[in-house]
């Protein structure tokens, strides 16, 4: 608009501009209405709290993240514990290696005892018996490294069951405590929301409406003007702002220039 059609408007209407575009309020409310806003916004600032404090429980990360280890441990246990039955498969093969070279042993050792057969084949026994001899002992040097194996093994499987089972005893723990935790909040939750519903019929779907539209976008969706400031942005109004406020009818519903929020007037407003 030009210099010119504002003073043309101004000579109009007698006053200045500011004085004639429409009011941007459009709800109205008893002054009582408004001050339950407060109630109400209070509840819902203490049901927020409540909810975060619900997802954000100390318990959680460390369950999380304790629970993460477990499955790293149990992945750990499932290797082992395969380890230790290859080895015992290993160990079984060797124990019939070994045993199969005794029999033969004990079977050649009984005919070279009895003396049966011509002097060559007595000699080749004596020189299998021998050869078997040798057999013997590698496959019990086997044998024995193999045993080593699979002690070491087991007390892997033995420290890393150790260690599941003092994880798992946190987590149970941590679990009891996150329980504990979500019950006292949910009995909070029921205290704290229990007057909500009487709250709003007092205070009316229109005006609820602009509530809750507000607290959509902000969280907040009104506050209280206490010594010349808003209760949402904490930012001081002007003068010339407070001057608007003060001059307002005590049924309209007033909004922040800030943070768009709606304010309610109280006796400590400082107007």
């Amino acid at each position: 608009m030009n210099r010119a059609a504002s003073d043309g408007l101004r000579s109009t209407y007698g006053g200045p501009l500011s004085t004639i575009v429409p009011r941007r309020y459009a709800v109205k409310a008893a002054p009582e209405r408004q001050l339950r806003l407060l109630d109400l916004q209070a509840i819902d600032t203490r049901l927020s709290q409540i909810a975060h404090a619900r997802s954000h429980l100390p318990e959680l990360a460390e369950i999380a993240d304790l629970q993460h280890k477990a499955g790293l441990l149990d992945d750990q246990l499932v290797r082992a514990r395969t380890e230790v039955d290859d080895i015992a498969r290993e160990m079984a093969r060797a124990d019939a290696d070994v045993q199969q070279v005794r029999e033969r042993a004990a079977r050649d050792r009984a005919r070279l005892d009895a003396g049966t057969g011509t002097s060559k084949e007595l000699t080749a026994i004596q020189h299998e018996l021998e050869s078997l001899a040798r057999r013997q002992r590698d496959l019990e040097d086997v044998e024995l490294e193999i045993m080593e194996r699979s002690e070491a093994a087991q007390s892997d499987v033995r420290e890393l069951e150790r260690g599941r089972a003092e994880l798992g005893e946190r987590i149970t723990a941590l679990e009891a405590s996150r329980d504990d935790r979500l019950k006292d909040l949910a009995f909070e939750e029921t205290g704290v929301s229990g007057p909500r519903a009487g709250l709003l019929g007092e205070i009316g779907d229109e005006l609820v409406g602009l509530y809750d539209k507000i607290r959509a976008t902000s969280g907040i969706g009104a506050a209280a003007l206490t010594r010349r400031r808003c209760g949402g942005c904490q930012l001081e109004l002007n003068q010339i702002e407070l001057n608007r406020i003060a001059a307002a009818p005590a049924d309209e519903v007033l909004r922040c220039e800030e943070c768009r929020r709606i304010l309610v007037r109280t006796p400590e407003s400082g107007l």
